[in-house]
């Protein structure tokens, strides 16, 4: 049954088969219409179940058959009354309930998810599955609990911070069943992947902002430990985001760096090692949750801020090096990627059109490390409101538009989208710092956390394969670089009233958060997008 299930139910794939079964979605329907022709004409091969050589028919016109791996599942058309009672006996020897339970779980997950998490959560999956809940319904329900977990941070008491941590890990626990839902009903969509994956990121960074609120009740002012967590954990997951696009569809991706790894895969513990050093999502919210109830804000932001600087040392160092040792070809689609995740607005678009087809000697990713370099070094140098900084801001608008000028194929130009995030996410932050004025920090959380929304949105647009955000959204909202201009500015204006800053920031981040907003719920809720689902390592 569940190889049927497979087979026939799955929404993710235009066309799917196992040996006598073949489901097509209308994106493969004309696919089927000529396939069927074909296999129904004159002279055409009968050998075979009628089904299979229909997929092979679709096949072979270009539509991809998703095949799925049965494992101990048995599909098979018996050819007589022998091979049906083998093929009888064999479905017989199948705990097809045991194989479904099995597979709901990822098959690539962190240490903590895969043995604390997972061998419980199936059931919870299961036993959501046969009262009818939906695997967004339980994703919402994970959202909700880790906002009331962030309320009981936020109350500064002990009690609150026991509570947040234990709300914490049941947030998560659902956070897992949600997918395993979905794969254990086959119920995927692409309102469940944009939901699964921006909630894990409104979750974890509203728990920050509760425990700085938590702090600040008792006098600690965490704010700025809060906003760099944030910016760690973001820059991380674009240096992600981007290196796997760059190379998604690269040719010749082998390299000696790649070679090691994989020999490192193939000896056990290593692999658990390699998983759990990098902090996970698992082993970062399961330390999040023990330390606040054990300890402090302020220590749970100094063991993130080292924890997550060290795993993200860790990987960018390794793509780097895999960068630089491999030989491979980066195609367009590549480049146009990483181009999108730029988030490049209209000052850097102007440059980068009146330079295209003369840019190729700039050294796109070097442009944009020295432009980010200079952005946050300024920033950190100079007081705040200092009339030069908006000189450098300019720069860094010049240097913006160089990077992108052409293609992004360079072997390190996937670094060019996470130097553009830290320098826009690092100046937001130092000029709140230095403004000193109460409500500046966390009005730059709030106005970081709207930029993020958006790229991650970005992102997962492009994950879907309905391309990024359109150009308007990027335009009216700046690009990263028309915001560290605008921001700049600001604090030139607002120097001799600091007090206003945090009002500047507070109505740039609601402007944002609206825009972004409306026009990411529009997209998703009436998108055509295909259903995807994550099946690798979570963030």
């Amino acid at each position: 049954m569940h190889a049927l299930r497979l087979a026939l139910t799955d929404p993710r794939f235009d066309a799917c088969a196992v040996t006598g079964a073949l489901a097509v979605l209308p994106g493969a329907r004309d696919a089927l219409d000529k396939a069927a022709a074909l296999a129904s004409g004159a002279g055409a091969d009968g050998a075979g179940p009628y089904a299979d050589r229909l997929a092979a028919s679709v096949e072979a016109a270009g539509t991809a058959v998703q095949r799925p791996e049965l494992g101990t599942l048995v599909a098979a058309v018996p050819a007589g009354p022998a091979d049906r009672d083998a093929a009888t006996a064999a479905v017989a020897a199948v705990d097809d309930e045991a194989v479904r339970l099995r597979t709901a779980v990822k098959s690539r997950d962190g240490f903590f998810t895969t043995f604390f998490i997972s061998p419980y959560s199936r059931y919870v999956a299961r036993w959501c599955a046969r009262r009818g809940f939906t695997p967004n319904q339980v994703t919402t329900a994970s959202l909700i609990t880790a906002l009331v977990a962030a309320g009981c941070a936020a109350t500064g008491e002990r009690w609150g911070y026991v509570a947040a941590g234990l709300l914490l890990l049941v947030s998560f626990v659902l956070d897992c069943t949600d997918g395993q839902l979905a794969r254990y009903s086959l119920q995927y969509s692409t309102m469940g992947a944009w939901l699964d994956a921006t909630f894990d990121r409104a979750k974890e960074y509203a728990f920050y902002a509760g425990l700085a609120l938590g702090a600040a009740r008792n006098g600690d002012d965490v704010w700025a430990l809060a906003v760099g967590a944030m910016i760690l954990m973001t820059c991380r997951h674009v240096v992600d985001f981007s290196f796997n696009e760059a190379n998604h569809d690269a040719t010749a991706n082998t390299s000696p760096t790649a070679a090691l790894s994989d020999k490192l895969d193939s000896v056990g513990w290593t692999v658990w090692v390699r998983r759990m050093i990098i902090l996970p999502i698992g082993e970062r919210w399961a330390m999040i949750a023990v330390l606040t109830a054990l300890t402090t804000p302020r220590i749970v932001f100094y063991a993130l801020l080292v924890g997550c600087a060290f795993g993200a040392l860790y990987t960018t160092a390794g793509r780097v090096l895999r960068s630089l040792t491999r030989k491979a070809t980066r195609t367009d689609r590549a480049a146009q990627a990483l181009a999108d995740l730029a988030d490049s607005g209209p000052l850097a678009e102007v440059q980068a059109r009146l330079l295209r087809g003369r840019a190729g000697s700039f050294g796109s990713v070097y442009v944009a490390a020295l432009g980010a370099v200079l952005m946050i070094g300024a920033a950190l140098a100079l007081p705040f409101g200092d009339p030069r900084l908006i000189a450098v801001a300019v720069i860094y608008v010049i240097a913006s538009g160089l990077a992108v000028a052409a293609p992004l194929k360079g072997a390190l130009d996937w670094l060019i989208p996470p130097l553009f995030r830290a320098a826009e996410y690092v100046t937001v932050l130092v000029l709140a710092a230095k403004a000193d004025v109460p409500g500046a920090l966390p009005a730059a959380f709030g106005l970081i956390a709207a930029v993020a929304y958006h790229h991650y949105d970005t992102v997962y647009r492009i994950r879907g394969g309905t391309g990024a955000p359109p150009h308007w959204l990027v335009r009216t909202i700046g690009g990263h670089e028309g915001r560290v201009l605008l921001l700049t500015v600001l604090a030139a204006v607002l120097a001799s009233r600091e007090a206003d800053f945090p009002v500047a920031l507070t109505a740039a981040a609601v402007f944002v958060a609206l825009v972004v907003l409306v026009e990411s719920i529009r997209f998703w809720v009436s998108s055509g997008a295909p259903a995807v689902h994550d099946e690798g390592e979570p963030a």
